[in-house]
């Protein structure tokens, strides 16, 4: 875990230093008024937003796997992705933009709730069919939200909206990434009911656990984080997918001991990008002035 840290500590220190606008560690210690503003407006909640994002997108993707008992699945299988996406459409067309975040987020949770409901009333053997189902209803809410863009000329306007973008979070905008940290404690401490899950139905059984309500409570804290992600910042594709797989891959199974792991290596995943593609715009601005 320390080697996770020290990285993500110093990459989130260089993080706060770099930005179209010059900052240092100086102006900030001088009490510089501007530097001040610009710290606790901009670089730190950006940072904060970075963080936050990808710790909560990972843990999603470590439940979603553990849950459905398979590796290839993402917190994009649930379909509140999808119903996010439709919920922008909606105030996009209704109010005139897409700025209505309780909208966006009623929608997400409503959908997810209509998703519950569906693999309650689908009989299946074991959540494997899960992240099948969620494919398959994601498709549907995508499809109209699609639709929508297009016949109010939005089609770009959607899929700006879908791709992440750190550059434009100012404090206010990203606090509704903070429910990350409940919930990953809640995910810390109901981990062995998820572990009990992913050894299948009759093993939950067994165990005394109710299998469909351990499956649901999973499901509903996969789509809390999606939902609060892809509407503040947008969608970060594969991270929800490759990070536990990495984790898994040198620290093993065990569900409780990985989900501050895959935390870490989330947020230090995602920093990483930011750091680098800010630095590369910078070196391309610089060699081609008129680029």
């Amino acid at each position: 875990m320390f080697a996770l840290l020290l990285p993500l500590g110093f990459l989130s220190l260089v993080s706060l230093f770099i930005g179209v606008s010059d900052l240092s560690p100086a102006l900030l210690l001088a009490g510089n008024p501007d530097a001040l503003n610009l710290f606790f407006t901009s670089r730190l909640p950006r940072l904060l937003a970075i963080l936050l994002a990808g710790a909560g997108l990972s843990i999603a993707g470590l439940i979603m796997q553990q849950i459905s008992q398979n590796r290839f699945a993402a917190p994009s299988t649930t379909g509140t992705i999808e119903c996010a996406m439709l919920g922008y459409m909606l105030s996009f067309v209704f109010f005139g933009n897409g700025n209505q975040l309780w909208l966006i987020f009623g929608v997400a949770m409503f959908g997810t709730l209509v998703f519950v409901t569906l693999i309650q009333r689908i009989q299946f053997r074991n959540a494997v069919f899960v992240p099948l189902i969620g494919i398959i209803y994601g498709s549907i809410i995508d499809s109209g939200a699609t639709f929508l863009a297009y016949k109010y000329d939005a089609i770009q306007v959607l899929s700006a909206w879908t791709v992440a973008n750190f550059a434009s979070i100012l404090e206010g905008d990203f606090e509704l990434l903070y429910i990350a940290i409940p919930i990953a404690i809640f995910s810390y401490l109901y981990a062995a009911r998820i572990s009990a899950v992913g050894m299948g139905k009759d093993f939950a059984i067994g165990l005394g656990l109710n299998y469909q309500q351990v499956l649901i409570i999973g499901v509903m804290l996969v789509s809390v984080l999606s939902a609060s992600v892809v509407m503040i910042v947008g969608s970060l594709p594969f991270l929800g997918l490759l990070v536990p797989n990495v984790v898994s891959l040198f620290y093993g199974d065990n569900l409780r001991k990985n989900i501050p792991r895959v935390a870490a290596l989330g947020a230090l995943l995602v920093l990483a990008c930011d750091i680098a593609s800010r630095l590369i715009i910078f070196l391309m601005k610089c060699l081609f002035p008129c680029w």
